[in-house]
């Protein structure tokens, strides 16, 4: 009886929790149907707010920058993480303290300090040489900075869940380095490359404190956009916004969590 009891409890507890964490996204998801012209009184449902933002070129602009930046730098840091990755692995045996420091530091950093950080460096450089002018390009190096750990992470993973014999039997095969690297590992750890991708992917789309401090003029994304748009009120139109990227952010997460679970199997 008590045992049925705890896990009723449980179950309850369990369901709260969801309800807490994704009923304010359910809410702004339908109000972005909302007819009427207030965001706070729900009078039925319309797709106008969608339609113009077809029509709005400040938001195709920010979402075109969002795109360009968050594919851009996730194909650069899965190309630079992933030799991270590898090069964790195949040294995994020597003492390599410092290196897990470096690797785990942009991912516990809070996200104020390393943008202001990255905003710094940036003006210095640009001030010294009169490069890296804030805009997408600074912010394609500051999201590329904070995505490579966690690409090196899951290809570090994968590596270590084969058989290193495997590595063995493609050098007995007398395969060369390039062989090995195209026809075993590429194949080998491609679910891992495919869920890194995507996960950079979400986390540059998601991301507003490092892209505000780097960004320029011109390359404002969603969520700056977004924030600049809501200290006038929360309207209709930045809750279609939202739900846009709520959509586009859970179809990446989707695709990593598949891609990961047939990494597993």
């Amino acid at each position: 009886m008590r045992k049925r009891t705890l896990q009723r409890g449980l179950t309850g507890f369990w369901w709260l929790t969801v309800a807490f964490l994704y009923l304010p996204l359910v809410v702004v998801v339908l109000f972005s149907f909302n007819a009427s012209n207030s965001a706070a009184n729900f009078t039925g449902l319309s797709l106008r707010w969608y339609q113009r933002l077809m029509g709005n070129e400040e938001i195709l602009s920010a979402f075109a920058n969002s795109m360009v930046l968050a594919i851009t730098s996730s194909v650069i840091a899965l190309a630079i993480g992933c030799l991270i990755g590898y090069g964790m692995y195949r040294h995994r045996h020597r003492k390599l303290g410092w290196l897990i420091v470096l690797i785990y530091l942009p991912i516990v950093l809070p996200d104020i300090v390393f943008g202001i950080s990255e905003m710094a460096f940036f003006v210095q450089i640009h001030d010294l040489t009169g490069l890296l002018q804030p805009g997408l390009g600074t912010m394609i190096i500051a999201h590329v900075t904070f995505q490579i750990p966690f690409v090196a992470l899951i290809v570090y993973s994968r590596f270590v869940g084969l058989d290193p014999t495997l590595f063995e039997a493609a050098k007995d095969l007398y395969a060369t380095p390039v062989k090995r690297v195209v026809h075993f590992m590429l194949p080998t750890i491609k679910p891992a490359l495919i869920s890194a991708f995507f996960l950079s992917f979400t986390l540059s789309v998601d991301d507003f404190v490092i892209s505000f401090f780097t960004s320029g003029p011109e390359s404002a994304t969603l969520p700056i956009y977004i924030w600049g748009a809501i200290k006038k009120g929360v309207s209709p139109e930045i809750n279609a916004i939202a739900a846009l990227m709520i959509g586009a952010v859970a179809v990446a997460a989707i695709l990593s969590l598949t891609f990961s679970r047939r990494r597993q199997a």
